[in-house]
This record gives structure tokens, sequence and C-alpha cells, in this order.
């Protein structure tokens, strides 16, 4: 289980975040949320395959993970769990993801243990828009 300390740190070290999921709908929880850490600070690259090539939130939307042309520190995944475990291992052969976050109602033990044992961070069932302001996480910065 993730402490509030550890979410913390987590939420004041990274900076670039890709959002699995993203909507270009502005009542969909995942197009709230990346609004929210826009909002905050963070760099937050869209990524959603009925969506790519566009822009969303003045962002390029890719089709997965492995097509983004930069490092991300976090992979936070607005999916359904059961497409979690593939997600998960396109991040681990991604250079610099350091967190997979698993967003609130999106469990799979197995693919935060692979995250885990291959030296990842992983946050499961909670939510950073939720997180940031309960844990008084400082604005992120360059």
């Amino acid at each position: 289980m993730t402490r509030p300390e550890q979410i913390r740190r987590i939420l004041e070290s990274v900076r670039t975040i890709a959002l699995v999921g993203a909507s270009e709908k502005p009542h969909r929880d995942s197009h709230a949320v990346m609004a929210y850490l826009q909002g905050r600070g963070y760099r937050v690259i869209p990524v959603n395959p009925r969506l790519a090539g566009g822009t969303l939130l003045g962002e390029t939307v890719y089709p997965n993970i492995s097509a983004i042309p930069e490092p991300v520190d976090m992979v936070d995944l607005f999916l359904a769990s059961h497409r979690v475990g593939a997600v998960v291992d396109e991040a681990l052969r991604k250079p610099g993801v350091r967190v997979i976050w698993m967003q609130i109602g999106v469990i799979d033990e197995d693919a935060a243990q692979r995250a885990e044992d291959a030296g990842l961070e992983v946050v499961m069932d909670r939510c950073p828009k939720q997180e940031i302001p309960r844990l008084g996480v400082a604005l992120a910065t360059s």
C-alpha cells in the first residue's frame, strides 16, 4: 500500500505525465484531471489511439506510450483494469518512466508487481487531483 509521504514525494518530483485514456469530452474525469494537472504546472501528454494526431488541451495526442517522442516521468492510467497489463508492459520499455499511477477503480495487482519488480513506483486506485490538495503538494516547477 502506498503511504501518503510516498505519494507526496512522487507528485512533487514528477514533471511530465503521459495520461493514457485521455478524453476530449470536458465532462469526463480524464479530461478534468488533465486540465487540473496542467494548471498545477505539470506537462501532461494525452494518449488515446482514437484521437491520435489531434490536440487536446494544447498538447499533441499520441496513439500509445511508445509513440511519445520524449521521456515521461509518470504514466497515469484511465483504463479498464483488464487493459492495464499491456500498457504497463509498454511503459516498462519506455525510457524515463519512474511511476505507474492507476486511477480510482483501476486495479491490476499483477501489473503493479511487474512494475515494482522493474524498479518503478506504483500508485493504485487513487487520483492525483484528489491527492494533491489532500496532501498539500507544492506546485510543480520546471
